[in-house]
């Protein structure tokens, strides 16, 4: 049995590994020097002429989470070259032939982490985005989605993951051993005192289970909604990691239910697996079939326990009759809260004029635009907020 053939992991190929563990920190795996180190080790002890060696040891040694691996490999096919001889490694990075077809999950951020200038190039780059961050964040607080190019989108992408939802708290009817509560708890009462013979008791009582009021999204999908669905459904992931009480549906001519593909750690990686579910994206518009779907299927399911019910379009329904207002006050009296998110609100001047929003607009609580981060940022106060009428059963989390 002959060993491997290894070579000491100096000058190109150490400098390829460095560059390579930059890229994966830019695009947001926590490579440190350390792991750098360790890389450079193991390769000396493996046979660099073998590509899917090479990949395991890399992979080894830089994914630490799951959800890294696809980050992983993206950057590895786009930063090293499919050649036969590893031992002649890129000075630059070429954009493979794959490249060019549909993108998977993650490879946006990737390619993003790719394209980053050089680091002689950082310091002026850095300059610029120190003047330029505050009338930046200005802008984008208030540009519509639409008109967003490609990079701004990326940066309210990042904003909203980095969004919070303070958790409104709904107060049930189930009991826990609460020291300040007001119900004698007579079983861990009578039990501590036979500990004692009965000589001292110790009182025990029980309060109230405050959960976090359940989130239920309907969002349109359709051809005039899919840009800011879209950018919805990030923040939509971004509280469900804190909020697991969270249901998501998509619907345009069909409803589709892709709560469990939102719920993925890695935002591309679950926005990917709800548009792969999903047959009638930025299709027609149905709303009264897709929310008598949702009435008849889910509703039972998910409006219980005081659900909060965020409904996403821009109400242009293509057959508004009176299904669709009987689907809407069916809809209404089955949640605790029904906010309707309306991107036509962005305009100045708009009246309800659409026969769908006007047989709509009655059975909602609260109409509010859903077309910048100012107005996501607003969505966030009114559900942090308590109203009058459920003052007695929500409570704000301490």
């Amino acid at each position: 049995m002959t060993t491997p053939t290894t070579m000491p992991v100096t000058g190109q190929i150490a400098d390829n590994v460095v560059g390579f563990a930059r890229a994966l920190r830019a695009a947001g795996l926590p490579v440190g020097p350390g792991a750098v180190i360790d890389a450079m080790n193991a390769l000396q002890v493996i046979e660099i002429g073998n590509r899917a060696d090479v990949y395991a040891t890399l992979e080894a040694i830089f994914v630490k989470r799951h959800e890294h691996a696809l980050i992983f490999e993206q950057a590895f096919a786009l930063f090293f070259r499919a050649a036969e001889d590893w031992k002649q490694m890129l000075d630059s990075v070429p954009l493979p032939d794959e490249a060019r077809k549909k993108p998977p999950p993650a490879s946006r951020r990737v390619q993003e982490a790719m394209a980053q200038p050089p680091v002689s190039e950082a310091p002026q780059a850095q300059d610029q985005e120190v003047r330029l961050s505050v009338s930046d964040k200005e802008v984008l607080q208030k540009k519509d989605f639409a008109q967003m190019s490609a990079a701004e989108i990326a940066e309210v992408t990042r904003a909203i993951a980095q969004m919070k939802l303070p958790q409104a708290e709904l107060r049930t009817r189930r009991y826990k051993p609460d020291a300040r509560g007001l119900r004698l708890d007579m079983r861990r009462t009578l039990r501590g005192s036979l500990r004692t013979g009965g000589d001292v008791i110790d009182i025990h009582r029980l309060g109230l289970i405050d959960k976090p009021a359940p989130i239920v999204a309907l969002l349109d999908i359709s051809g005039s909604m899919s840009e800011y669905t879209r950018l919805f459904l990030h923040f939509l992931h971004a509280i469900t990691d804190a909020r697991k009480r969270v249901s998501v549906f998509l619907f345009g001519t069909r409803l589709t239910n892709v709560t469990r593909s939102l719920r993925a750690r890695d935002p591309d990686e679950a926005l990917a697996s709800c548009t792969s579910r999903v047959e009638d994206w930025a299709g027609g518009t149905r709303i009264a079939t897709s929310l008598h779907a949702f009435n008849k299927l889910w509703g039972r399911r998910v409006l219980g326990q005081g659900a909060i019910v965020l409904l996403i379009s821009d109400g242009l329904e293509r057959e508004a009759d009176d299904k669709l207002a009987f689907e809407m006050d069916r809809l209404h009296r089955s949640c605790r809260r029904l906010i309707w998110l309306n991107p036509l609100l962005r305009y100045g001047g708009f009246e309800a004029k659409a026969q769908g929003i006007k047989m709509m607009l009655p059975h909602v609580d609260e109409f509010r635009p859903v077309h910048n981060l100012s107005s996501i940022q607003g969505l966030i106060a009114a559900l942090s907020s308590i109203p009058p009428h459920h003052r007695s059963l929500i409570r704000p989390a301490a």
